[in-house]
C-alpha cells in the first residue's frame, strides 16, 4: 500500500443508502473538516447530496481491492448490504450473497491489503432476536437468536468478523437498534406513516389511514444519532478492543401506535386511523429495547435529539418530497 501521510481517510460502503449522508456530516463534525472522505456505491456516479461517488460492490472481491488500492483507507464504514427485513426474506440468496459474503469479501480484503485499517461493520440489534422475549434490555452479553432471514444474515457477518478479529482483523461490531429520520423509505414503519399523513394532507388520500399490529414495542432512535456513534468510533479506533460489540439503542422502549398517535397530532388534517386485517401480523416480538451503555462509557456517546425531534423531520421530509413532485 502507498502511505499517504497520517491524516483520516474513511472509505464509506452503500453511501447512497439512508444513512450515508448523516455518516459523512458526522465525521466532518467529530473527526474534523482535514478527515479524507470516500463514499463509495456499487456504481460510480456524481451525486448531488455526496459529490463524487467511487465504484465499489462488495460482491466483487476485485472491485473491493481496486477501491482500497486508489483510497488507501485507515477505516471503513461498511452499510452496505440489503438492509429491509422484507427485502431480505423476498430474497434470501441474495441476502446471503451480500450481507454475509459480501462482508467476508471485504473483510478479507483489508486483512491481506490493509491490516491497517479499521472495519467499522454496521449490523443490527435484530440479530438477538427471541432473547427480546425475556423482557430485559439487550446488552451486547444478550444471546444471539435471530428469526428472520435479514437477522440470521447480519448475525452471521458479526459473528464471522468476530473470529476474523482473533486473526488479527481490526474491527468494531456495531448493533444498531431501529432508526429513522429524514430520507427513509416507507418500508420502515415511521416513514410508512409519515407518507401517509402528507399524502392526506395533500388531498392525494382519504382521511384514513390503514394501519397494522400498533402494539408493538420498539426502540426508536434518530439516525442522526447513530451516524455520531460511527464517527465517534472513527475517532477513538486506536483505544477499542479489536471485534468488540457496540449496541447503539435508546434504552425505551415505545409503542408504534403511541408514535403514531404523535405523528398524527402533528398532521395539518384530522386524520383517523384503522386496523386492516390484511396488514394486521401478531408480532413474534412484543416488546424490543436495548441497552448502550458500553457506547456510553467508551464512545461518551449519548443521543442527542428527541422522539418528538425525530418524528417532525421524518414529517417535514415527506410533506418536502410532494411539494417538490
Amino acid at each position: 500500500m502507498h502511505s499517504r501521510g497520517e491524516g483520516t481517510r474513511v472509505l464509506i460502503t452503500g453511501a447512497r443508502g439512508f444513512v450515508g449522508p448523516y455518516v459523512m456530516d458526522a465525521l466532518r463534525r467529530i473527526c474534523g473538516t482535514d478527515v479524507a472522505l470516500f463514499p463509495t456505491a456499487k456504481d460510480a456516479v456524481n451525486d448531488p447530496a455526496l459529490g463524487p461517488v467511487l465504484a465499489l460492490d462488495i460482491t466483487d472481491r476485485a472491485s473491493i481491492e481496486d477501491a482500497l488500492f486508489r483510497c488507501d483507507p485507515t477505516h471503513v464504514i461498511h452499510l452496505a448490504g440489503i438492509a429491509a427485513p422484507a427485502a431480505a426474506s423476498a430474497d434470501p440468496d441474495a441476502a446471503w450473497h451480500v450481507n454475509v459474503h459480501g462482508t467476508l469479501n471485504l473483510a478479507r480484503a483489508i486483512l491481506e491489503k490493509a491490516p491497517r485499517c479499521c472495519l467499522l461493520n454496521v449490523g443490527s440489534g435484530l440479530i438477538y432476536g427471541d432473547s427480546a422475549k425475556a423482557g430485559q434490555p439487550l446488552d451486547e452479553h444478550s444471546l444471539v437468536a435471530p428469526l428472520d432471514d435479514y437477522s440470521v444474515t447480519k448475525s452471521a457477518a458479526d459473528l464471522a468478523l468476530g473470529a476474523m478479529a482473533r486473526r488479527g482483523l481490526k474491527c468494531v461490531r456495531f448493533r444498531p437498534f431501529n432508526h429513522s429520520g429524514a430520507g427513509q423509505t416507507d418500508a420502515y414503519v415511521l416513514s410508512a406513516f409519515a407518507q401517509q399523513i402528507a399524502r392526506i394532507e395533500q388531498g392525494l388520500a382519504e382521511p384514513v389511514m390503514m394501519v397494522g399490529n400498533l402494539d408493538a414495542e420498539r426502540d426508536f432512535l434518530d439516525v442522526r444519532d447513530v451516524a455520531d456513534a460511527y464517527a465517534l468510533a472513527v475517532k477513538k479506533s486506536d483505544v477499542l478492543e479489536p471485534g468488540c460489540i457496540i449496541n447503539i439503542a435508546s434504552g425505551t422502549s415505545r409503542r408504534v401506535g403511541d408514535l403514531l398517535q404523535q405523528l398524527l397530532s402533528l398532521s395539518r388534517v384530522k386524520i383517523t386511523a384503522e386496523v386492516d386485517p390484511a396488514r394486521y401480523r401478531p408480532s413474534d416480538l412484543p416488546r424490543v429495547v436495548g441497552n448502550a451503555d458500553r457506547a456510553r462509557q467508551i464512545l461518551g456517546w449519548a443521543p442527542r435529539y428527541s422522539i418528538e425531534q425525530t418524528l417532525a423531520a421524518i414529517l417535514d421530509d415527506h410533506r418536502a418530497r410532494l411539494a417538490h413532485h
